[in-house]
């Protein structure tokens, strides 16, 4: 099964504050969001995570090299933390702001991680990734939304709650499908009132089709892609890529799990030969506690445990700088220029223990070599 990572990250200069990022979109592997001040880095489909460590990495050292070049730096937070007005520049997020006006300005501000996993047994990849949406507090990485503390993924709560009514059918998290069909008709039906909802706001046909099909048209936590073939888990914000590669890792492990054993729904946990998700009432009260207090809700850690994930591993931003005043202008251009420091110390890690990892692979390479050349051997 491969797997594929896209992880957006706000761009800053010198003084913190956000600025236009498009011209660091110089690598294949790196594209403009409908924001300026956002870009997407991402992988090509690969086999394993450290595989996509490295192509991660690598990507990631080009864009830095080139930011640092033009005097920018990338920021791993999932808002801007204080409000940050920017408009759509893309043709299809001004397309975007057309049809869905003011209530589309929450998900201007928010950054997150997307990843692909190879489509193999639909239902059951939809059934646990949707199981798995609490798992966004292992990363949450901004407290604050326009300058207010609203809950550890702040991302999530705005996305998902201050977006405007008509964005609730393509956004929230969809209950388990009870089988591929169902799941294909409520996407079709998230589209039709899409698109009732664009020709209402003046948008052609062949204008919306030229920029929307169904199944990308869907932003939810979970959705199902056809070209390529993938289900694509949306839930999580963006983050250190460490942490990035550390959550994928133990997600991935799941989905593995899931193409051999039955996925349930009962009392959740993990146990050799099936894996049991909760009902989905209770999933929907652990994605919430999730969203409000992270890791510091025990019984959101206590499920996470129960599924397999050592929550010990991780450290979430969220974490670091959660407060429960506001914060100004001012403190939110100097915590994106630390975490600029910590993004760049955090590349820095990866690309040296990529360059060990193949410098011990050719010494093994060589060392085969060796050890099979009988061409200057002689005979006994």
């Amino acid at each position: 099964m491969k797997i594929g990572i896209e992880a957006e990250y706000w761009v800053i200069d010198a003084s913190g504050a956000l600025c236009d990022g498009r011209a660091l979109t110089i690598h294949d592997n790196v594209e403009p969001e409908f924001v300026a001040p956002l870009i997407e880095v991402h992988t090509p489909p690969l086999e394993d995570v450290d595989e996509l460590r490295r192509s991660f990495g690598t990507t990631l050292r080009t864009v830095l090299d080139a930011a640092a070049a033009d005097g920018k730096r990338l920021v791993p937070l999932g808002t801007p933390l204080a409000s940050a007005a920017s408009p759509p520049v893309t043709d299809r997020g001004q397309l975007l702001e057309r049809i869905y006006g003011a209530g589309l300005a929450p998900a201007t501000q928010c950054a997150g991680t997307h990843v692909h996993f190879d489509l193999d047994d639909a239902t059951k990849q939809l059934t646990l990734l949707t199981a798995l949406d609490p798992a966004l507090a292992l990363v949450s990485s901004s407290p604050w939304y326009a300058g207010r503390p609203r809950g550890h993924s702040s991302r999530a709560h705005a996305y998902r709650s201050l977006c405007g009514e008509a964005f609730v059918p393509l956004r929230d998290l969809w209950s388990y499908p009870s089988d591929l069909s169902e799941w294909e008709r409520r996407i079709e039906a998230s589209y039709d009132r899409f698109r009732t909802l664009a020709a209402e706001r003046g948008v052609s046909e062949d204008e919306l089709v030229t920029h929307f099909q169904p199944d990308d048209a869907i932003v939810a936590p979970v959705r199902l892609r056809r070209c390529p073939p993938t289900v694509e888990w949306r839930a999580p914000d963006t983050a250190l890529p460490t942490e990035t590669l550390r959550l994928v890792g133990d997600v991935a492990r799941l989905v593995r799990r899931a193409a051999d054993e039955p996925v349930e729904i009962g009392d959740p946990r993990v146990e050799p030969g099936r894996i049991v998700v909760p009902p989905f009432d209770e999933l929907e009260r652990l994605s919430q506690a999730a969203i409000e207090h992270g890791l510091g809700s025990s019984a959101v850690r206590e499920y996470l445990e129960r599924m397999g994930i050592d929550t010990r591993a991780y450290r979430p931003i969220a974490t670091e700088i959660a407060c429960d005043t506001s914060v100004t202008r001012a403190d939110a251009r100097r915590i994106r220029i630390a975490y600029a420091e910590r993004f760049e110390r955090d590349i820095e890690a990866i690309t040296a223990r990529s360059a060990i990892e193949a410098a011990s692979e050719q010494r093994a390479l060589v060392d085969g070599g060796r050890n099979t050349d009988t061409s200057s051997r002689k005979l006994p």
